[in-house]
């Protein structure tokens, strides 16, 4: 039977966590500070739950350089909860902008009415993640309201794995907000910077980033962004919760008549921003021991990189350069999916000359070694080796040398 140490895990998530941080909440789990009970048996109400929250915030805070007019938001649901509580509070943010330009009076309304008709919501498709968010938009305001900016298949004969040139977008005026995935997991592809056409303007754009797979592996430009959200599953802590950082001058929503007048969906309470950060995240019983963990990886991120995300970003370069150039010298033997130009840090695809047969004796030489995970998502197939920050230096290097010495095999058949 192995041990945890003789593994060196690539799972695309929930993914590796620290084995100190593990270890520690394992103890609060049973007797959390001495208090003779559970860190999970506490009430979310306590101030022991409110200094966790607290605490948690203002690290995450400290090492992305959040302003101080951003909030930070503990919610449920993963990304998907998210891709609905996206649209819904961002439409709703500019239906009470519009609302208080136009007026309350009747005539204004009647503008506000035709403005609501021509209303859209930007999306850019880069992959499987941008591409279920437009369609959950879509769902719930209608094909109509929907602007496709770009879709990297339209390029790449009906596939992903490129980010189409700015020169190309589609972006719509005054759009509600601007949508995209920072990094696609299933993809293996990663904006390699913030996108110039989307930089702010003094009327906008209102963007949006998933950053599920890519948060605090680089330092983020955070105000360019309205709004950016992650599930904590890849590089802050366990499933279960999902955070929202996002500008408090957008959380303002409308009245619930206004968007009945409207005839537009009303967003539930639980997915609705404003009410979440009236709570301090705490509008519904939100699990303490998950935020817990989350603040523990975040305090030992602070502590291992005083130059805070910039250390970090240093190290997910190192340890993909590492995989990349392995890959790269054998092109005889792999196949790296994504262009060049866009490849993820964080998520690492290609295929083997062989085809699945390939693969999976890759795959069973791999567990022997203890390098696990490395299976890739079902839709596409093929090798993912997920890099997030939890894969140490030494795990890199190992499955860089296997992908080496599994060449050499291959070339001696």
């Amino acid at each position: 039977m192995p041990t945890r140490s003789d593994i060196h895990y690539f799972g695309a998530g929930p993914a590796l966590l620290p084995t100190d941080v593990l270890e520690d909440a394992a103890k609060a789990l049973l007797n959390y500070s001495d208090t003779g009970l559970g860190i999970a048996e506490h009430s979310h109400r306590s101030e022991i739950a409110s200094t966790i929250i607290n605490e948690a915030k203002a690290d995450l805070a400290s090492y992305l350089d959040i302003p101080d007019n951003y909030e930070i938001l503990f919610m449920q649901g993963g990304g998907s909860a998210e891709f609905s509580a996206m649209a819904y509070n961002f439409v709703g943010a500019w239906v009470a902008r519009k609302h208080k330009e136009l007026g309350p009076d009747d005539s204004s309304m009647q503008e506000l009415k035709l403005a609501v008709k021509n209303f859209k919501i930007d999306y850019i498709i880069t992959g499987g993640w941008s591409k279920k968010a437009a369609a959950e938009a879509e769902r719930l305001f209608g094909s109509e309201h929907v602007n496709i900016v770009a879709d990297s298949r339209e390029l790449n004969d009906g596939k992903f794995g490129t980010i189409p040139e700015e020169r190309t977008w589609n972006l719509s005026e005054d759009a509600a907000m601007v949508y995209y995935c920072d990094n696609e997991t299933v993809d293996g592809v990663e904006f390699p910077q913030f996108p110039k056409s989307l930089e702010p303007k003094h009327d906008g754009p209102i963007v949006v980033a998933d950053m599920s797979s890519n948060i605090l592996s680089r330092k983020i430009p955070m105000q360019n962004f309205s709004a950016i959200f992650f599930g904590a599953q890849k590089n802050l802590g366990s499933t279960g919760v999902t955070v929202v950082i996002i500008k408090k001058s957008l959380l303002p929503q409308p009245s619930v008549a206004l968007m009945k007048q409207l005839a537009l969906p009303i967003p539930p309470r639980i997915l609705e921003f404003e009410t979440i950060a009236k709570s301090n995240s705490l509008y519904n019983t939100l699990s303490i021991f998950d935020v817990y963990i989350a603040g523990r990886v975040l305090k030992k991120l602070l502590q291992q990189y005083p130059d805070k995300v910039q250390g970090q970003q240093a190290v997910s370069e190192l340890k993909a350069q590492l995989i990349y150039t392995a890959l790269e010298a054998r092109p005889d033997v792999y196949k790296i999916i994504p262009d060049k130009t866009v490849r993820s840090r964080m998520n690492i695809c290609f295929r083997i000359e062989g085809g699945d047969a390939a693969e999976e004796t890759f795959l069973k030489q791999g567990v022997t070694l203890g390098l696990t995970g490395l299976r890739g998502h079902r839709d596409v197939r093929g090798i993912r080796a997920s890099n997030y920050n939890s894969v140490s230096l030494e795990s890199a290097k190992k499955l860089a040398s296997f992908i080496g010495t599994f060449a050499s095999q291959r070339g001696n058949q």
